[in-house]
Protein backbone atom coordinates (compact mmCIF):
# COMPACT_ATOMS: atom_id res chain seq x y z
CA UNK A 1 0.00 0.00 0.00
CA UNK A 2 1.64 3.48 -0.88
CA UNK A 3 1.66 6.19 1.63
CA UNK A 4 -0.90 8.69 1.25
CA UNK A 5 1.42 11.41 2.14
CA UNK A 6 4.68 10.27 -0.07
CA UNK A 7 1.83 9.15 -2.93
CA UNK A 8 3.15 10.79 -6.30
CA UNK A 9 -0.40 12.01 -8.07
CA UNK A 10 -0.51 12.50 -11.55
CA UNK A 11 -3.10 15.68 -11.67
CA UNK A 12 -4.17 14.75 -15.22
CA UNK A 13 -5.71 11.51 -13.86
CA UNK A 14 -8.33 11.91 -10.89
CA UNK A 15 -7.90 9.83 -7.72
CA UNK A 16 -9.79 8.87 -4.81
CA UNK A 17 -8.41 8.64 -1.07
CA UNK A 18 -9.27 5.29 0.34
CA UNK A 19 -9.33 3.34 3.63
CA UNK A 20 -8.39 -0.17 3.76
CA UNK A 21 -9.09 -2.74 6.08
CA UNK A 22 -6.37 -5.53 7.10
CA UNK A 23 -6.91 -7.11 4.38
CA UNK A 24 -6.80 -5.04 1.99
CA UNK A 25 -10.32 -4.53 1.34
CA UNK A 26 -11.40 -0.99 0.27
CA UNK A 27 -13.71 0.69 3.42
CA UNK A 28 -14.09 4.26 2.37
CA UNK A 29 -13.44 5.90 -0.94
CA UNK A 30 -13.58 9.46 -0.82
CA UNK A 31 -12.77 12.32 -3.45
CA UNK A 32 -10.74 14.22 -0.68
CA UNK A 33 -8.25 13.13 2.13
CA UNK A 34 -9.25 12.32 5.32
CA UNK A 35 -7.86 11.30 8.39
CA UNK A 36 -7.42 7.27 8.57
CA UNK A 37 -6.77 7.17 4.73
CA UNK A 38 -4.11 4.60 3.82
CA UNK A 39 -3.59 4.53 0.15
CA UNK A 40 -4.68 6.42 -3.29
CA UNK A 41 -6.28 4.81 -6.38
CA UNK A 42 -7.35 6.08 -10.11
CA UNK A 43 -10.79 6.79 -10.18
CA UNK A 44 -10.59 4.88 -13.45
CA UNK A 45 -9.21 1.46 -12.11
CA UNK A 46 -10.96 -1.84 -11.57
CA UNK A 47 -11.32 -1.82 -8.11
CA UNK A 48 -12.58 0.93 -7.26
CA UNK A 49 -15.25 0.36 -10.20
CA UNK A 50 -16.12 -2.91 -8.60
CA UNK A 51 -16.18 -0.87 -4.95
CA UNK A 52 -19.05 1.54 -6.87
CA UNK A 53 -20.53 -1.72 -8.27
CA UNK A 54 -21.15 -3.11 -5.16
CA UNK A 55 -24.18 -3.73 -3.14
CA UNK A 56 -23.85 -1.18 -0.53
CA UNK A 57 -26.12 1.20 -2.03
CA UNK A 58 -25.93 4.06 0.86
CA UNK A 59 -22.48 4.47 0.20
CA UNK A 60 -23.10 5.06 -2.88
CA UNK A 61 -25.74 7.68 -2.36
CA UNK A 62 -23.16 9.36 -0.16
CA UNK A 63 -20.46 9.58 -1.90
CA UNK A 64 -22.01 11.51 -4.87
CA UNK A 65 -23.74 13.08 -1.94
CA UNK A 66 -19.82 14.64 -1.30
CA UNK A 67 -19.09 15.00 -4.59
CA UNK A 68 -22.45 17.65 -5.73
CA UNK A 69 -20.68 20.60 -4.63
CA UNK A 70 -17.29 19.35 -6.56
CA UNK A 71 -19.50 18.89 -9.54
CA UNK A 72 -21.80 22.00 -9.37
CA UNK A 73 -18.55 24.13 -9.01
CA UNK A 74 -17.04 22.47 -12.07
CA UNK A 75 -20.20 23.16 -13.78
CA UNK A 76 -20.28 26.81 -13.40
CA UNK A 77 -16.79 26.98 -14.25
CA UNK A 78 -18.07 25.33 -17.41
CA UNK A 79 -21.07 27.56 -18.05
CA UNK A 80 -18.74 30.34 -17.60
CA UNK A 81 -16.23 29.82 -19.96
CA UNK A 82 -18.72 28.74 -22.56
CA UNK A 83 -20.11 31.99 -21.99
CA UNK A 84 -17.11 34.06 -22.21
CA UNK A 85 -16.08 32.31 -25.35
CA UNK A 86 -19.78 33.00 -27.19
CA UNK A 87 -20.13 29.44 -27.79
CA UNK A 88 -23.44 29.99 -25.54
CA UNK A 89 -25.23 33.27 -24.95
CA UNK A 90 -26.30 34.10 -21.51
CA UNK A 91 -29.57 35.47 -21.82
CA UNK A 92 -30.54 32.18 -24.19
CA UNK A 93 -30.34 30.64 -20.81
CA UNK A 94 -33.58 29.60 -19.37
CA UNK A 95 -34.74 33.02 -16.78
CA UNK A 96 -34.58 30.62 -13.47
CA UNK A 97 -30.96 29.45 -14.45
CA UNK A 98 -29.74 32.53 -14.71
CA UNK A 99 -30.98 33.60 -11.03
CA UNK A 100 -29.08 31.10 -9.35
CA UNK A 101 -26.27 31.28 -11.70
CA UNK A 102 -26.13 35.41 -10.59
CA UNK A 103 -26.76 34.65 -7.25
CA UNK A 104 -24.31 32.59 -6.63
CA UNK A 105 -21.45 34.80 -8.22
CA UNK A 106 -22.76 37.27 -5.88
CA UNK A 107 -22.58 35.38 -2.87
CA UNK A 108 -19.12 34.01 -4.05
CA UNK A 109 -17.62 37.40 -4.94
CA UNK A 110 -18.93 38.99 -1.68
CA UNK A 111 -16.98 35.99 0.49
CA UNK A 112 -14.09 36.35 -1.44
CA UNK A 113 -13.63 40.27 -0.71
CA UNK A 114 -14.46 39.50 3.19
CA UNK A 115 -10.98 37.09 2.63
CA UNK A 116 -9.34 40.10 0.97
CA UNK A 117 -10.09 42.45 3.82
CA UNK A 118 -9.75 39.81 6.63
Amino acid sequence: MANPKEACVDVEKPVVYVLRGAHGRLLRVDNRPFEGMNDTLAFHSAEVSRWLRRGDAQAQRDWLRETDSDVLRVMEDVIALLIERGIIDYTELPQAARDKLDIRALVRADLEGLVDRG
